[in-house]
């Protein structure tokens, strides 16, 4: 027998209704695509004072951006090709932040271009590194309990140590680091042995606002209330400068704001320096290989 399909009041595929075919689909291709990233937009408007063509970034001494942050000097990708072959040191940019998740950059530029020539000061990028097997200094310093400690303590153990301050505005600078060693610090919690040969230790650059108490609320959302094997320290700003500088790291107080470039180390279990990270690049895999590696005394 031959079957019969309407094609009124509704079409079919097959037994199926075409529009339920289609909710299907959509639903579908909704699963697919996963969830959507909320973006938010601000103004910004300010100076450039660095370019990194190379990286795809401008550095601008902006001004408030309302709803988001005060004035400061940072880096922001450009993703506008065009725009980044022509922007200058010096010239006055306009241009859409979009910050999403745990990702920023700017788009839409209105570039001005300034005099030539214009010169501007742009973040500090590092200051002098030691050498592999250098003494790491023991700094004074005090932790989220308002405990006295210093990094001298720490000897017999690995110890990985980073610098980050509460207020960091920026998704991939402080908060990415604290996240990194958020995953390290699990992967001590689950390891025994490992946990008896390392710790953890993430120091301040704004020790004025980062009392032990702040720190040890800010320190809760990354460590999970449990500070056992990751300390979170503040101290004399003469203290925190010294250590900051020896794994060269440099910062400074600009219009209010604190402008800072990012170094990670490993030190020894004789205190000696393992290996520095620059930047916020590194991969929490990468560092606990080394961490281990300083640990087992390789």
């Amino acid at each position: 027998m031959r079957r019969h399909v309407e094609s009124s009041p509704g079409k079919f595929i097959g037994n199926v209704p075409l529009f339920a075919f289609t909710l299907v689909l959509v639903a579908g291709l909704s699963a697919c695509a996963g969830k959507r990233r909320e973006e938010h937009r601000y103004d910004l408007k300010g100076k450039v004072v660095a370019v990194d063509r190379a990286k795809g970034e401008v550095t601008v001494d902006h001004e408030e951006i309302v709803g988001y942050m005060p004035a400061m000097t940072m880096p922001y990708p450009l993703r506008d090709a065009d725009a980044l072959k022509v922007v200058g040191v010096g010239d006055q940019l306009q241009a859409t932040l979009v910050v999403a998740d745990e990702d920023y950059w700017l788009e839409n530029p209105i570039i001005t271009k300034g005099p030539a020539n214009a010169s501007g000061s742009a973040p500090p990028t590092g200051g002098a590194e030691p050498q592999p097997g250098a003494p790491v200094p023991d700094v004074k310093l005090v932790n989220q309990d308002g405990k006295p400690i210093h990094t001298g303590q720490f000897k017999g153990r690995a110890l990985l140590v980073t610098f980050v301050y509460t207020r960091c505005p920026m998704p991939d600078q402080c908060p990415l680091l604290s996240a990194n060693f958020a995953q390290v610090n699990g992967v001590l919690a689950n390891d025994p042995d490992l946990r008896k040969k390392a710790h953890l230790l993430s120091v301040t650059l704004d020790p004025e606002y980062d009392k032990p108490e702040v720190l040890r609320s800010y320190g809760a959302a990354y460590a999970g209330g449990k500070f056992d094997d990751w300390d979170f320290a503040t101290g004399d700003p003469e203290e925190v400068r010294r250590l900051a500088e020896f794994f060269g790291l440099m910062y400074r107080r600009e219009n209010g704001q604190l402008i800072h470039s990012l170094r990670t180390g490993v030190v020894t279990p004789d205190g000696r320096l393992y290996k520095i990270y620059r930047g916020n690049e590194w991969k929490p895999d990468e560092v606990l290989r080394d961490l281990k590696s300083a640990a087992a005394g390789s």
